[in-house]
């Protein structure tokens, strides 16, 4: 197989517990070779042995074996984008991709006529909940579909009590509906309306900690995408009402979990991001005959790397990208629009 060399533009928690490990489970595929930080004695992660680390970016973007570069930074994802396709690289960049549509557009246009590969990274989209209540979705146990609420609630009230100033780009809308909205958008398509609700709960200048994107598809449907730092109780992480039953699934996908406790995805932990069965989501339903169930499902699991594999294949194989520029514009354009809700 052909192996896709890989570097880095960042070395904090995205590059080290996000990305790097999931292309390290495909060695057959990828290499890491080289990561970019800004100040080497700042790094607080454990370095990935046999990688090249250097504060030359230009050691990364003129190294002529690297194929792939992953931008991990918590900003400059436009900038160190740009630079990347510049050099002739693919690109493959953290979310929000960029601040706005404009910046988006002028990269994917660059990328079409460089020839190369430009993409979000939703990795997200490989959520085991995400992907289970798709399984739920189209076993047809649920009737047609009215209704989904798709819910990622905290209650971390020390961050926007702490924030006292309003960022548009570094909020809870950009921030957090960036993994949401593209679940949404990824699989029901593009919404033939839509209602936003952006708050600002501890008043106006503060801010953003709370949304409420509401998307209007054919047939009745809606699919709210919810989100709120003021929740205890938080909601069921998905809610899928149909004409025959529910489904309601309240845990979220195990896989951050694990990384967070650095129970890492190696081959000695078989168990990472798998669910338990207190974990598992309970679909309610009629039956044609008019019996009622109730059923535990089993998950999907949810597996990072997946991201990766497609990264590969759209390298290699040419095929289409999993995450397509159209579906990136789309997202961005809603949050440029509900984030004005703010100003």
């Amino acid at each position: 197989m052909q192996t896709i060399h890989v570097g880095f533009i960042g070395a904090g928690k995205s590059t080290h517990r996000y990305q790097a490990p999931f292309i390290l489970r495909r060695p057959e595929k990828f290499t890491i070779t080289k990561i970019f930080a800004r100040h080497l004695d700042h790094i607080k992660w454990e370095k990935i042995p046999g990688v090249t680390y250097t504060d030359d970016l230009e050691a990364v973007l003129a190294d002529e074996n690297i194929d792939l570069i992953v931008v991990s930074t918590p900003v400059m994802h436009y900038e160190y984008t740009k630079m990347a396709l510049e050099h002739g690289k693919n690109v493959v960049c953290e979310k929000p991709f960029t601040d706005t549509y404009k910046q988006a557009k002028e990269l994917f246009d660059l990328a079409k006529e460089k020839h190369l590969l430009c993409m979000a990274i939703q990795n997200r989209r490989f959520d085991s909940d995400f992907l289970t209540t798709q399984k739920v979705i189209e076993s047809g146990l649920l009737g047609n579909i009215l209704e989904v609420n798709m819910c990622y609630d905290y209650y971390r009230p020390d961050v926007p009590l702490n924030a006292h100033h309003f960022d548009p780009y570094h909020g809870y809308l950009y921030g957090h509906a960036c993994h949401t909205l593209d679940q949404a958008l990824s699989y029901f398509g593009m919404p033939k309306n839509h209602h936003f609700e952006v708050r600002q709960l501890l008043g106006k200048g503060r801010m953003n900690d709370y949304f409420d994107l509401d998307l209007f598809y054919d047939k009745g449907l809606k699919v709210s995408v919810q989100s709120s730092y003021f929740r205890v109780k938080a909601r069921p992480r998905f809610t899928v009402y149909g004409t025959k039953g529910t489904f309601i699934k309240q845990s979220e996908d195990r896989q951050e979990f694990d990384l967070k406790r650095f129970y890492m995805p190696t081959p000695d932990h078989p168990d990472f991001g798998i669910d338990l069965p207190s974990d598992y989501g309970t679909v309610y339903y009629y039956d044609d005959h008019g019996d009622y169930h109730e059923e535990v499902i089993k998950p999907v699991n949810g597996d990072y790397a997946r991201y990766y594999d497609a990264v590969y294949d759209s390298l290699v194989n040419e095929a289409p990208l999993l995450v397509k520029p159209e579906e990136t514009l789309t997202q961005l354009a809603f949050l440029e629009e509900g984030i004005k809700q703010c100003f």
